[in-house]
């Protein structure tokens, strides 16, 4: 295609939804400018060097699933997919800490849940009778709570359905919407072992998902501006006419498109009259310089303690925490001794607190309830070159990798309908 016939978007944000977007429409062939306020890439995921560490560390950490086709297929457009790795099937460790009692749930290889039907592939101590209590929540209203969907109690709830729910909402699951645990569980439980396979990116998220993208847009001919806020917007009718960035302007020709795939506060700021959420969530992530002992899986779920899921990185043990508000003002010592001993505990190994470093994500998610949910956006806007991109729009799913990615897929893909239009 010559240039001259090029059509050109301009995306708002390096983020995960936004390097989505532009990675698929610069595979479509247009010319695509990249516009991030800050100096990095990757938003909310990403790595970077930790001196307190002396390892290069993840902003937070984060699983997929081998059913996360918009990652998993982002991954593969970026030649990345060979960098999120796991067990070959869908196998996941758990210890209470609460009684050291130890499992591992088995759901197989295949598309169907029948592990339900093995007792020994199911959470011990359940029967088949306790999932199928599970099935008001599969086709729930996004405007029902989780709790009055579900009795969440019991022992399937304690040491599966909470610590799912709880990572995917990042709220207490009662208080969650129970529309976006719905889709949740029809994407891994109820679609088999083989869409719940674990992933991890063990090299960091910016080896994997955020710099390969970068690399390849550029080689593609694209921009890609650090340190480039977008300040103000300008608008003819129905249409975005110009970009101001504070010193400088960009005027749009009239097939020009624009991704915004930043977060809601400046979406907010940007677009006034657009719906965002108001109200949000921390993530507490901890990582500690200490070799896994040998075995140790590559995630373990915990239950009965602080800590959730116990991560094992080359180097390096990570733990995640969601819902993490009343951590943040918590003394960083204080907070590190406490999970250090829930890790001691879960990985069974023993020593002195190692090099840590705590990072606390004050803003991490929106908050996943129904109230919430209600206010996400559609990806398209009043303006008909304008389109929304980002994990806090109407994806159908909570503040995942996969629903930032499918954001930004269907960004694109309208932005591609213009062409036809």
């Amino acid at each position: 295609m010559q240039k001259n016939l090029q059509r050109k978007v301009h995306v708002i944000g390096a983020g995960i939804s936004g390097l989505s977007a532009a990675v698929r429409l610069a595979n479509a062939g247009y010319e695509v400018h990249v516009h991030e306020a800050t100096q990095q890439a990757g938003g909310r995921c990403r790595s970077y060097f930790d001196a307190a560490t002396n390892l290069t560390i993840d902003n937070g950490n984060h699983l997929l699933l081998s059913g996360n086709r918009h990652a998993r297929a982002y991954a593969r457009s970026i030649g990345t997919e060979a960098g999120l790795v796991g067990p070959s099937s869908a196998q996941f460790p758990f210890v209470d800490l609460a009684t050291g009692k130890r499992w591992q749930l088995d759901l197989g290889d295949g598309r169907l849940p029948l592990w339900v039907f093995d007792k020994g592939r199911r959470v011990p101590d359940t029967s088949l009778s306790d999932y199928l209590a599970l099935s008001p929540l599969v086709w729930a209203s996004s405007g029902r709570l989780v709790g009055d969907t579900i009795a969440c109690k019991g022992t399937l709830y304690d040491r599966l359905v909470q610590p799912l729910l709880l990572a995917a909402l990042n709220v207490d699951p009662p208080e969650g919407s129970a529309g976006l645990a719905g889709a949740i569980v029809r994407e891994t439980l109820l679609a088999g072992g083989q869409a719940c396979r674990p992933l991890i990116a063990r090299e960091g998220l910016s080896a994997v998902l955020v710099e390969p993208a970068i690399k390849l847009l550029q080689d593609k001919g694209a921009s890609v501006q650090f340190g480039h806020e977008l300040r103000a917007l300008g608008m003819v009718g129905h249409d975005i006419s110009e970009l101001k960035f504070g010193d400088d302007a960009i005027v749009l020709a009239p097939s020009d498109a624009v991704v915004m795939a930043v977060p809601p506060r400046a979406a907010a700021t940007l677009l006034p009259g657009v719906k965002t959420p108001t109200k949000f969530r921390a993530i507490v992530n901890a990582h500690f310089r200490f070799d896994p002992p040998e075995g140790q899986p590559p995630i373990l779920g915990v239950v009965g303690g602080l800590v959730e899921w116990l991560f094992a990185f080359p180097g390096r043990l990570s733990v995640t925490i969601s819902n993490g508000d009343r951590l943040v003002e918590q003394p960083r010592e204080e907070l590190a001794r406490a999970i250090w001993n829930d890790i001691c505990k879960a990985a069974g190994v023993q020593g002195d607190l190692p090099p840590w470093q705590i990072v606390r994500e004050r803003r991490a998610t929106f908050e996943a309830t129904p109230e919430q949910n209600a206010l996400r956006p559609r990806t398209v806007t009043s303006y008909k070159n304008l389109f929304l991109a980002g994990d806090w729009t109407d994806t159908g799913l909570p503040a995942t990798i996969e629903g930032s990615v499918r954001s930004g897929d269907r960004a694109a893909d309208l932005v591609l309908a213009m062409r036809q239009a």
